[in-house]
């Protein structure tokens, strides 16, 4: 009675309609993926819960890579267990979340997340959802309903991702055409677009990093309303938008997703500096390399750090700060200081960057003008400093980007790969005498370490 309830209301929102998902059997032979293709703990895990009579599918985003030849980064189990039963399944297992509860499944070092299928929330006779399940701007607040796997499919975002893989039979479920958008690259979203952004607008950033990792093309009613909707982003929680901007900085194609979100009008809010950066010479120079080395050290499986992809991102406004209060009459040093606590302070609201990276990216910035100082004992404490590597990367960034001359980068790179001696006769003159009158009453410290060349830091070592 419930169900019938559930799909007679429905049937009145054409987004959730069920009459949109007609279900495609695609067989092995057709979509090559193998079982061997899936992890042994989500194998073991989708065995058990066929073998105590559920259902069980990998879904989402595993299914779309390993047709697109990718290697997935986790696999996602979804079952008509409810979470009760799913837990008691397994002994290594927790439920987890409170909009819409979740089993994390350990084997080992691995864990998979298992979910209930979704099913559509009650909705009213005017606007399809209670007022107590969704803002002012038509997000949902509370999605914790279970239905039925056809409904499950429909309440995803995009019909790439509505894709169900049985790794016992090894079939594909496909009720949504995702199979046809995926060979045709297409990123279509389900149901109503304006309606579907409403619920959740970080779908609209989604929709931009998949397009872009994926190599895709925005479907033409998909794409239609995101400028327009650009603005809901405000109303949603800073520390998902950091979550979502981290994932698309992170993916591999961190430059044409910048690009694109600033085409379709996406960073006001984000990272407006953007308009600014991108319309000069030299920040559009700084953003380009920075961004297009990070992308090609992803692809290579070579570690970034967060911090410094953000440092690379916000420096300009920094710049452009300090520049101003120096010119008010400030001094150097403190006028950086201010500029950096005010960026900062500004980005926090907006993306909530986590205060735990606040202490690289203030490192990184601080240490440029040392750089520049080439007297005395302080280059040889600059290498000492515990982030030296990510600065002085920062720096080679900005001497390639014309913001610095190459003089300054090739000097650092030689000091770097020179013995003791050598590095002593790059010193200034003046700076050796001083520090020969001072020899006799010093004692040797940290900062006279030498690095040999086979020891030499390297570039793009952040």
């Amino acid at each position: 009675m419930i169900r019938k309830f559930l799909r007679k209301v429905f049937s009145r929102n054409p987004a959730a309609s069920e009459s949109i998902a007609r279900l495609n059997i695609i067989p092995s032979q057709r979509h090559g993926i193998r079982r061997n293709q899936i992890t042994p703990c989500a194998l073991k895990i989708a065995s058990q819960l066929q073998q105590a009579g559920f259902s069980a599918y990998i879904v989402g985003g595993a299914v779309r890579d390993l047709l697109l030849g990718l290697t997935p980064k986790d696999f996602d189990m979804a079952t008509n267990a409810t979470p009760e039963q799913a837990h008691h399944l397994f002994r290594r297992s927790r439920i987890i979340g409170r909009r819409f509860r979740l089993v994390h499944v350990m084997c080992g070092a691995e864990t998979v997340e298992v979910s209930t299928f979704r099913g559509p929330s009650l909705d009213d006779e005017h606007n399809h959802r209670p007022a107590q399940l969704t803002d002012q701007h038509g997000r949902l607040l509370h999605d914790n309903v279970f239905g039925s796997q056809e409904e499950d499919a429909i309440r995803r975002d995009f019909t790439i991702n509505a894709l169900f893989y049985d790794p016992i039979k090894e079939e594909i479920l496909d009720y949504l055409n995702g199979y046809e958008d995926l060979e045709a690259k297409k990123l279509r979203i389900i149901g109503d677009p304006v309606q579907r952004y409403r619920e959740d607008p970080v779908r609209l950033l989604r929709a931009v990093r998949l397009a872009a990792k994926l190599g895709m093309q925005i479907e033409a009613e998909t794409a239609k309303p995101i400028g327009d909707l650009a603005p809901l982003l405000q109303n949603v929680p800073p520390s998902r938008l950091f979550d979502e901007m981290l994932k698309l900085l992170l993916s591999g194609h961190a430059l044409p997703c910048v690009v694109e979100l600033r085409a379709r009008g996406l960073h006001h809010g984000l990272l407006p500096m953007l308009d600014i950066i991108l319309e000069q010479p030299l920040g559009e120079r700084f953003i380009t390399i920075a961004l297009k080395n990070t992308d090609e050290r992803i692809r290579e499986n070579k570690p970034v750090s967060p911090g410094f992809l953000f440092a690379i991102l916000l420096w300009h406004e920094v710049l452009s700060k300090w520049n101003s209060l120096q010119s008010a009459g400030e001094k150097p040093w403190p006028a950086l200081f201010k500029a950096i606590d005010q960026i900062l302070s500004i980005q926090h609201k907006k993306l909530a960057i986590p205060r735990r990276f606040d202490a690289v990216i203030q490192e990184i910035w601080v240490m440029q003008p040392r750089f520049e100082v080439r007297a005395g004992r302080k280059p040889f404490r600059l290498l000492t400093h515990p982030r030296f590597r990510a600065a002085y990367d920062f720096m080679l960034l900005r001497c390639e980007s014309g913001e610095l001359s190459m003089e300054l980068g090739e000097w650092w790179k030689t000091f770097l790969s020179a013995d003791s001696e050598k590095r002593e006769k790059m010193l200034p003159k003046q700076a050796l005498a001083k520090k020969g009158r001072r020899r006799r009453s010093r004692k040797k410290t940290s900062s006279d370490l030498v690095l040999e060349p086979e020891n030499a830091i390297p570039i793009n070592p952040h």
